[in-house]
């Protein structure tokens, strides 16, 4: 019985035949999600969305797909960092906490990519106040 890859298997294979870098496959993923929401999810669905990376999350641990640094950050600090963001103390879901703001799945799934942007920034701005205060003189005494 062959049994199918899944999109994480493919994504990999595809760049490690290609001989580029695996930086993270939750947001190449994403990002094919984000121009055609219709070929993985069906429609623009925050609650869709969540559903799907849940799967692909269980998925991955399954097949004992290692998972890369952003991938990592992805699954394990994107729910804080927005109940931070939003002021919120929840076990809600980050797609319930979004859907508090938005008045529909459409509009929760662009706030999503919205959030998702200013979530991936933080990461770059945060690596730059580190280099920073690496690169900073310490103060002898």
């Amino acid at each position: 019985m062959v049994v199918p890859l899944c999109l994480k298997c493919k994504f990999i294979l595809q760049l490690e035949q290609s001989g580029e870098n695996i930086m993270s496959v939750v947001y190449e993923i994403l990002s094919n999600i984000r121009e055609k929401p219709g070929i993985y999810i069906g429609r623009q669905s925050v609650s869709d969305l969540f559903m799907f990376l849940i799967g692909y999350e269980c998925r991955s641990s399954e097949l004992e797909i290692d998972n890369t640094e952003e991938d990592d950050d992805f699954y394990g600090e994107f729910q804080p960092w927005l109940q931070k963001k939003l002021g919120i103390t929840t076990v809600s879901s980050w797609s319930k906490m979004i859907m508090l703001y938005c008045h529909s799945e459409k509009a929760g799934f662009e706030k999503f990519f919205s959030l998702l942007d200013e979530f991936k920034q933080r990461n770059k701005d945060l690596d730059a106040q580190q280099v920073n205060n690496i690169s900073e003189p310490i103060a002898q005494k």
